[in-house]
């Protein structure tokens, strides 16, 4: 579970319901100050059991780089309501949400999606890759996640099958390592409560069985760009490694970061962005 360092956003970011033709999305919203010219704005994607907040560190420091910066909580995900059936999480579903999202803004867009977010940004610019000016894959692989996280991703469903979530909630918290016991524990007990059990366990059965569509990726002439920690336990770094070069895309590994580097190092992993998106 990914573990941002605060919920509260910064100056820069308000958040708003982000109306679009279909259905309303919580996000936070992040300008930059002062009357400067926007050049560009970024739309950012949560992973599996994550949420908008995962980007907060990243989003002053985006501004100030003189980007427009939009976290979304996907359908299902914390603050953005979803239905109970699992069909409505069907990827091609959330693909369309995130094109939706994306002409709300008023598009093109740099998108930006971080694990099971990239893997839906992958799937949104497979269906148009139009509203889009770059993309960006943060520890998001080619195919499907390693044997070891699903079956952790089994053990979670079957738990969604037998308990509510705050049953869950307990079971999991449970297992943490001692040091993980007490950090932002309220904070991250209100997200999971607040994520619909159904997008749990649709995307996370997609994680465990996605395709390799890298070849398809490749062939959209859109500029890319791989970053992850410099260790992975979800998708093995060599492998996005060999993902990046399949897609021609630029790659940058985050020194002292593992799975979540928006969250682990988020100063660096902006910059990663800026730098690259400086390029286009």
């Amino acid at each position: 579970m990914s573990r941002p360092p605060t919920f509260v956003p910064p100056a820069c970011a308000r958040a708003r319901v982000l109306e679009t033709s279909r259905g309303a999305f919580a996000v936070l919203d992040a300008l930059p100050g002062g009357g400067r010219e926007v050049k560009g704005t970024a739309m950012l994607l949560p992973g599996y059991t994550g949420s908008k907040e995962d980007f907060i560190a990243m989003l002053e420091p985006l501004t100030v780089a003189g980007y427009r910066a939009v976290a979304v909580d996907g359908r299902g995900q914390y603050e953005s309501d979803g239905p109970a059936s699992q069909e409505a999480y069907a990827q091609d579903e959330l693909a369309r949400d995130v094109l939706a999202q994306a002409a709300a803004l008023g598009g093109p867009v740099h998108l930006v999606g971080h694990s099971l977010g990239g893997q839906i940004a992958r799937a949104a610019v497979l269906v148009d890759p139009r509203p889009f000016d770059t993309l960006a894959l943060i520890s998001s692989g080619p195919a499907h996640i390693t044997p070891g996280q699903q079956n952790k991703v089994k053990l979670l469903s079957d738990a969604l099958g037998t308990m509510d979530m705050a049953e869950v909630w307990e079971a999991m918290r449970a297992l943490d390592p001692p040091e993980d016991a007490d950090t932002d524990g309220e904070d991250l007990r209100r997200r999971w409560l607040r994520h619909n059990p159904s997008q749990l366990l649709a995307t996370g059965r997609q994680l465990t069985v996605e395709p390799d569509r890298v070849d398809e990726l490749a062939a959209v002439p859109l500029p890319k760009l791989v970053v992850s920690g410099e260790r992975d336990d979800t998708w093995p770094v060599p492998l996005l490694d060999e993902m990046a070069v399949r897609l021609g895309a630029h790659r940058t590994v985050i020194a002292g970061a593992e799975h979540s580097p928006n969250t682990d190092r988020p100063a660096e992993t902006a910059d990663a962005l800026i730098a690259f998106w400086g390029q286009y």
